[in-house]
């Protein structure tokens, strides 16, 4: 090659551009299913990830077991401002995302004091760490469909009234409109994701989806055979958790702070979804459910279906995994488990 051509080559682009500075997270309820996905998300994304877990002797990193060496989990606590202050103050984050909450309704009927500390008061808190310690961090609430409890319009959107019908529901009110009231009174970028059910392998036993493809997979091997449920015609909006994370972290990155309704726009009943479930495995679900008054709730919430046209438009998101697809992966994950 002449040294004509050779003066021509360009320079590298490292020599031209100074490498971005890794951007840092941080997640409570890192542990949990929703943690554990957005964890992987921004992992995956670059960022350095700080995890905030309570200090207690039976902390389950079961979920996040495969990322441990990769991100930095710190002790804090809801219930503690002075913990959540120093969490912050030391790791000046880019983004903290709140997903710790008590956050099972059954549970918040039986204990509606704790589930007002974390699910409400405990956004309080951390809000108040970030004004004090690193205002110029991007806050995400995790706000809950929950809220629109007896909804007055369907399917509900960004505009739709709250009439929450549970402690749970009524705390995560509380939450939601703390952080309005943080970004408008001190102009903080902080946002609630109104998510509507999202669920995966990695859900609690003890909730509704997880419930029945765990039991599924027991009467498939031979293990059980029946399932007591509430109430079968309760309508719920389900997506996979992935997929929602997904919007959390979309959220963070507009122009302005926002809140944003996410949910697939469908709606299906417990029986659609033990029909799937048992239909699935080759199972007659009728065959095998039993309604059961103790699983009814004091005040039942009937129809939830997300309207998510803003976020589709805006956030340029969409679900990936159908209500179909998410059944059959949460029973066939259970069916290797119990294997």
């Amino acid at each position: 090659m002449s040294s004509k051509g050779a003066a021509k080559r360009p320079k590298p682009k490292q020599a031209t551009q100074a490498r971005q500075p890794r951007k840092t997270a941080v997640i409570t309820g890192v542990t949990g299913q929703d943690g554990s996905y957005l964890a992987e998300l921004l992992l995956d994304k670059g960022y350095e990830v700080i995890g905030v877990v309570r200090r207690t002797s039976h902390d389950s990193y079961e979920r996040i077991g495969h990322l441990l060496d990769r991100v930095h989990i710190v002790a804090a606590d809801l219930l503690d401002q002075h913990s959540l202050t120093t969490v912050i103050r030391d790791a000046k984050p880019d983004e903290v995302y709140n997903l710790a909450a008590q956050s099972f309704v059954p549970t918040s009927w039986n204990q509606p004091v704790l589930t007002g500390e974390f699910t409400a008061l405990g956004v309080t808190r951390l809000l108040e760490a970030i004004r004090l310690a690193h205002p110029e961090a991007r806050f995400y609430q995790a706000s809950s469909s929950e809220m629109f409890g007896k909804a007055v319009e369907t399917p509900q959107r960004e505009t739709t009234p709250f009439y929450p019908r549970s402690p749970y529901g009524v705390a995560k009110v509380y939450g939601h409109w703390i952080t309005v009231n943080y970004r408008e009174s001190y102009g903080m970028y902080a946002v609630s994701g109104i998510l509507f059910n999202h669920e995966s392998p990695r859900r609690g036993l003890e909730f509704v989806t997880r419930k029945v493809s765990d039991a599924v997979a027991r009467m498939k091997l031979g293990k059980a055979n029946e399932l007591r449920l509430g109430n079968l015609d309760s309508g719920r909006d389900w997506g996979f958790a992935a997929d929602y994370v997904d919007a959390m972290w979309r959220m963070l990155q507009q122009p302005k702070p926002k809140d944003y309704v996410v949910g697939t726009g469908k709606m299906h009943t417990v029986r659609d979804l033990c029909a799937a479930a048992f239909g699935h495995v080759g199972l007659d679900w009728k065959k095998h459910v039993q309604v059961d008054s103790r699983f009814v709730r004091p005040a039942e919430v009937d129809t939830l279906l997300a309207d998510a046209s803003r976020a589709r438009r805006e956030l340029g998101w969409a679900p990936q995994v159908s209500f179909e697809q998410l059944v059959q992966m949460m029973v066939d994950a259970d069916l290797e488990r119990l294997a």
